[in-house]
């Protein structure tokens, strides 16, 4: 009797085991069975990365931190393509193993993982010289005479509709940027971070910036990741430590005037 007990016990710990979902293989895993790391970037985000649509040819800050990565883990370097809307999405569905450079914020922690910052940018407005004496500071933008540009899917898209709720709001897709929108004239202002500002302002002799007493929200920069693949967080996590200590991020950071 006791017999049959332990015989049908051990029975039903098999077909429990049987039934049970494998563990999901993490994408170290595949990136080091398949010789590829797999990164998605939007190409549009100048210094970060920028995509020459003659070559296809990423260069950029995030290029160089890819580069990087993919020679420590002795493996071939791919770029995928996305776009701001789709981001995430991307990073989620397996698409790509990793992103380029994101600003952290709560809408995307709710579906993917972050690594540890490496990078922190400030949001400032902008303007062409025509119109700079239109304002002075965050308040002038807030009217309804006043219509802001900018990009579909970023997080400057979900500040512009919070911080100018009284002014007209253009929102453009991808390949099309905010900032284009005001050089055609039509649109009076757009936002973007202190680090893609200062590049365009050098690209741009007639863009300026708004003088405002101070920047806005201060955001940490970041590397997306799926979220539960705990075991390639960490090892990114570890790897960006390793690179600060070196002095990595400090050196692409002065290559590329950050």
């Amino acid at each position: 009797m006791n017999f049959m007990k332990t015989l049908g016990l051990a029975a039903a710990c098999a077909t429990s085991l049987m039934a049970a979902p494998a563990l999901a293989q993490s994408a170290l895993n595949d990136i080091l069975s398949n010789g590829v790391l797999k990164v998605g970037t939007t190409g549009d985000w100048n210094p970060m990365s920028v995509r020459d649509p003659a070559t296809n040819a990423y260069v950029g800050y995030d290029v160089d931190v890819m580069t990087q990565l993919a020679a420590d883990l002795e493996v071939e370097l791919e770029f995928v393509p996305t776009d701001w809307k789709t981001l995430v999405n991307g990073v989620v569905a397996g698409n790509y193993h990793i992103t380029g450079s994101a600003s952290i914020s709560p809408p995307r922690l709710r579906a993917a993982g972050y690594s540890d910052s490496y990078l922190r940018v400030e949001i400032l407005p902008f303007t062409t010289t025509d119109k700079s004496d239109r304002f002075n500071d965050w308040d002038s933008i807030n009217q309804d005479d006043v219509t802001v540009a900018t990009t579909l899917g970023t997080t400057f898209e979900n500040s512009v509709r919070e911080w100018f709720p009284d002014a007209n709001i253009t929102v453009v897709e991808a390949p099309a940027r905010g900032f284009q929108e005001v050089l055609s004239g039509r649109a009076d202002v757009f936002i973007t971070s202190n680090i893609e500002g200062s590049t365009l302002l050098e690209k741009f002799p007639n863009l300026a910036q708004i003088e405002v007493t101070e920047a806005r929200a201060p955001q940490p920069i970041a590397m997306l990741m799926q979220q539960d693949d705990q075991v390639w967080i960490n090892f990114v996590n570890s790897w960006i430590e390793l690179k600060q200590t070196q002095g990595f991020f400090d050196e692409v950071a002065d290559r590329w005037g950050l």
